[in-house]
């Protein structure tokens, strides 16, 4: 089983980075499945319905979220609807959506797909620990590959779920901080870690957003408008290859792809 899990996709030109790069890349890869985390999909913040089909148009199977998974309301649409969609899982219940999905690639065993989110310099919710151990089991008693996307902000915190996590799931992917980590490794317990994917979307900025307006905000302490940027467009994430019947983890792989600049077609902005 070869999994590729992308980086938080940002703004027009991360979805035109999965548009030109992953149809080619699922083939040259080989993959079965594919996941993205969507939470800045939409103008850089949050997501909607329309957002969400562009990049299941471009070949991701399933769509993972974050801390800005309620920026733009039009997500109600896709909690009450898109089992393709997931949000974190350490909501209390009774929340809209889904916190894990079940993703069945053809000729291959099912994939388990679970989003949770750190409580460390972000909003308060449930505890991710004991959260996240009831749902692997409910996952695991229906197949053994099972991935997790750790949206944090805090190194410490992903490493700790992801070690208390190793043996039990196949792999731990954070995401949220947009930068890419080179700590890429298979703990002793069979699980691939690592500790962020990146993020898909332009480069020549800070974060995703152009880089004029976030040094005033650090100058003045002002109001600025932080627009998506457009240069130096990359696909970064993570391949993860797993062994289809004990479902842990072979290799793991850091993936940074650049947008050609011909594909580059959106230079004006959107979102």
């Amino acid at each position: 089983m070869r999994i590729l899990f992308i980086g938080d996709v940002v703004g027009q030109p991360g979805r035109r980075a999965l548009q030109t790069l992953l149809p080619g890349m699922r083939d040259r890869l080989s993959l079965d499945c594919v996941i993205a985390n969507g939470e800045n999909s939409a103008g850089g913040s949050g997501i909607t319905p329309g957002t969400a089909q562009e990049i299941f148009e471009a070949g991701v199977d399933v769509i993972t979220s974050g801390d800005h998974l309620w920026d733009q309301k039009e997500v109600v649409q896709l909690l009450e609807s898109e089992s393709r969609f997931v949000r974190p899982l350490n909501y209390p219940p009774g929340t809209l959506g889904q916190g894990s999905t079940i993703f069945r690639p053809p000729g291959k065993p099912p994939v388990a797909i679970l989003n949770v989110q750190g409580r460390t310099f972000m909003p308060d919710l449930d505890n991710p620990f004991h959260a996240v151990l009831a749902a692997v089991e409910r996952c695991r008693a229906e197949t053994p590959i099972v991935l997790v996307d750790m949206h944090a902000e805090a190194t410490s915190e992903k490493i700790a779920l992801a070690r208390m996590l190793d043996g039990k799931v196949s792999a731990v992917i954070g995401t949220h901080t947009h930068v890419q980590t080179a700590d890429e490794q298979i703990f002793p317990g069979g699980t691939a870690f690592l500790c962020d994917a990146g993020f898909t979307g332009p480069h020549e900025s800070v974060l995703g957003r152009e880089i004029e307006p976030i040094i005033a905000r650090f100058l003045t302490n002002t109001p600025q408008r932080f627009a998506v940027a457009k240069e130096r467009v990359l696909l970064q994430g993570a391949l993860v290859e797993v062994d289809d019947s004990t479902g842990k983890a072979a290799s793991i792989q850091r993936v940074s792809e650049p947008v050609p600049a011909s594909n580059r077609a959106d230079r004006s902005g959107g979102s």
